[in-house]
């Protein structure tokens, strides 16, 4: 980390805050955001789109509450993204034979294309991101932050999306 305060200032960040872990990790994660942020932008996406079209693909058609879980988006923005993503022609929603009060939600080929093009996208995010790190350094540092997540998803009580 440069010598640059919060604001990217040039006056020097104590040592101290320099290597606190917390720190770090809260700012590279700002850094992050916005780099995924800019970019799906300019796609005409956003972040909730890609967690959706990915859980479409991965595990197949869903209700709402299903997609709230697989995503962690709260059932009331879900919806929102539901309608901005079937808008586009990216999902199709349906309703369920098995209960005909509910949604089941399917990404369509339009969808599939689209989705093709934010991995793209993502992945020369990805580089911009950790382009000083190596291949394998990339390949420790998600290790370990994986690492970091499993850990605390376990001890840490969290809402369940939708609550």
């Amino acid at each position: 980390m440069s010598a640059m305060d919060d604001r990217g200032e040039g006056s020097a960040v104590p040592a101290r805050l320099r290597s606190l872990p917390s720190r770090l990790l809260s700012h590279a994660a700002m850094h992050a955001e916005r780099l995924v942020n800019e970019g799906l932008a300019g796609a005409d996406a956003r972040k909730w789109h890609y967690a959706v079209l990915v859980a479409l693909q991965e595990s197949g058609p869903a209700s709402q509450a299903t997609l709230s879980r697989r995503t962690d988006i709260y059932r009331s923005d879900l919806v929102a993204v539901i309608n901005e993503l079937a808008d586009r022609g990216h999902v199709e929603r349906a309703l369920d034979p098995a209960d005909r009060r509910r949604n089941v939600i399917t990404v369509t080929e339009r969808g599939r294309r689209h989705l093709r093009r934010l991995d793209a996208l993502l992945a020369t995010v990805q580089d911009e991101l950790l382009a000083p790190l190596t291949p394998p350094e990339r390949d420790e540092l998600t290790r370990l932050l994986t690492r970091l997540m499993e850990h605390h998803a376990k001890t840490a009580p969290r809402p369940m999306a939708g609550d």
